[in-house]
């Protein structure tokens, strides 16, 4: 163990500097001061060098201490094995990227149970629990969002056709898929292992206290398969509702299912971009202004924000006369730069309006499409995948949003957990509705019909978001 070179406590360089003139006096030899120093340490009271043990730290605290800012579970898992640790600037303090599950990061007091580093990780009691070590395995760093999905007959997490809130465009089963294939694949780290999510663990941690997705449709995607989660975990499950009785999840902006029994919600509020859009006959997306809901989750315990996928449609993508900072509307701008100012604009309302000693804050990256022979408007298709992709080198390349989001993330002062699903979602080629998003009446209306190949059948992909969500709050201690 390597120790920082630090100077004696005072007292205990006193008491040194008399013995040694004791020890010089009547010249005693080099091995009987080592005889005599050895009796002196075992017999003298240990508070008198107490003082000189506490002055010594150890690498892993100075590191701990370093990133307590801001620690990132995940590495760049689009660029191979490259660990974002390459990407920060040496000496920064703002932000440290772990790229591991196994380093011990922050734990928010307040928030849930807290996990110790050796505490086993509790999973579902079926003889598949992951202990803490094996996510740190022979101490080395773990990316848990770089590996592959391998083949697994489990029954998901919450059968097919046994959740009544999963909306129609995402229930791919009842829209009249047949092929299940995209059911039977778990993800699996390459260096390391993740518990199964123990739907009732996640309550009891829960109990009292509420999670907030926020975000766009892909956030309501994995919101839902989170509430249909952990309602199957649920004995009585006339326990859980919404409790302002909605059962179509689109046009509000907030919903809140509740859990009775823990006295517990799992919410959702719609803000596509994080930042205010005005709807007006010319609107305009405030690119330095908030969301006008953040005041329905900014006391949250735990929130998970995204942003991307509104950023493709036409109005963006062309960024004319839209986007505005202040009273200036520009003519024309590109869309990455716009979404880089409104990742920054968000980045700083949770450094300024959000208390991180009570509130743990998420980010999930950007779910891969996978649109062929043109966009979601323009003829794409993905309706023939069966099986997920397996060769990494026909993943697309990195995803530039990711660089951005990233980029923000490491400048904010807030710790905050970052998801990097992007790449494990792009092997998934097979998991889309396709033309499964609607229960058409012909198969000539569905071979006609627009495809959806951006978000994900339920239950589905999103399930192993929250899965890898549920293994990083244990990590931190939530």
């Amino acid at each position: 163990m390597e120790f920082m070179k630090l100077p004696f406590p005072e007292q205990f360089s006193h008491w040194f500097s008399l013995k040694t003139k004791v020890f010089s006096r009547f010249s005693i030899g080099v091995g009987s001061s080592i005889l005599i120093l050895s009796l002196i340490f075992l017999y003298c009271p240990s508070s008198l060098f107490q003082p000189m043990f506490q002055g010594f730290r150890t690498s892993n605290d100075l590191n701990r201490e370093g990133s307590k800012n801001s620690s990132f579970l995940s590495s760049t898992g689009g660029r191979g094995n490259k660990s974002l640790e390459g990407s920060v600037s040496e000496g920064s303090k703002n932000a440290t990227f772990l790229s591991s599950i196994g380093e011990e990061q922050r734990t928010h007091e307040g928030n849930f149970t807290e996990q110790k580093i050796n505490e086993s990780l509790i999973s579902e009691g079926d003889g598949n629990s992951t202990s803490s070590s094996s996510i740190n395995e022979g101490k080395k760093k773990c990316d848990i969002y770089n590996g592959k999905w391998v083949r697994d007959e489990k029954v998901p997490y919450y059968p097919v056709g046994s959740c009544p809130y999963i909306e129609r465009s995402f229930n791919c089963r009842i829209n009249g898929r047949r092929n299940d294939d995209y059911l039977k694949w778990r993800w699996q780290p390459d260096e390391c292992d993740i518990p199964r999510l123990n739907a009732t663990d996640f309550l009891e941690r829960l109990r009292g206290k509420r999670i907030t997705f926020v975000g766009d449709s892909l956030n309501r995607n994995m919101w839902e398969s989170l509430v249909c989660i952990l309602r199957h975990g649920v004995a009585n499950k006339s326990r859980v509702h919404e409790i302002l009785g909605r059962n179509s999840y689109r046009g509000h902006e907030l919903y809140d299912f509740r859990y009775e029994d823990y006295n517990c919600s799992v919410q959702y509020v719609s803000a596509p971009f994080l930042v205010k859009e005005t709807y007006t006959k010319h609107p305009k997306l405030r690119l330095d202004v908030m969301d006008l809901t953040t005041s329905k989750f900014r006391e949250a315990d735990v929130i998970v924000f995204n942003t991307g996928h509104w950023w493709n449609h036409e109005k963006t993508s062309k960024g004319e006369n839209y986007y505005q900072e202040g009273p200036h509307v520009y003519q024309k701008l590109e869309v990455l730069e716009a979404f880089e100012k409104a990742l920054s604009t968000w980045g700083k309302w949770v450094d300024d309006n959000i208390d991180t000693n009570r509130t743990q804050v998420i980010f999930r990256g950007y779910s891969v499409a996978h649109f062929k022979g043109g966009q979601w408007n323009s003829g794409g298709h993905c309706h023939k995948e069966t099986k997920p992709t397996f060769n990494a080198s026909n993943l697309a390349q990195y995803v530039k949003k990711m660089e951005i989001e990233e980029s923000v993330l490491q400048q904010m002062k807030a710790p905050v957990t970052y998801m990097n699903i992007s790449r494990l979602t792009d092997y998934r080629k097979d998991g889309h509705p396709s033309v499964y998003g609607k229960n058409y009446k012909t198969d000539q209306e569905r071979a006609a019909a627009v495809q959806d190949c951006s978000h994900w059948c339920l239950p589905g992909v999103p399930d192993t978001w929250n899965e890898l969500l549920y293994a990083s709050l244990l990590k931190i201690g939530t």
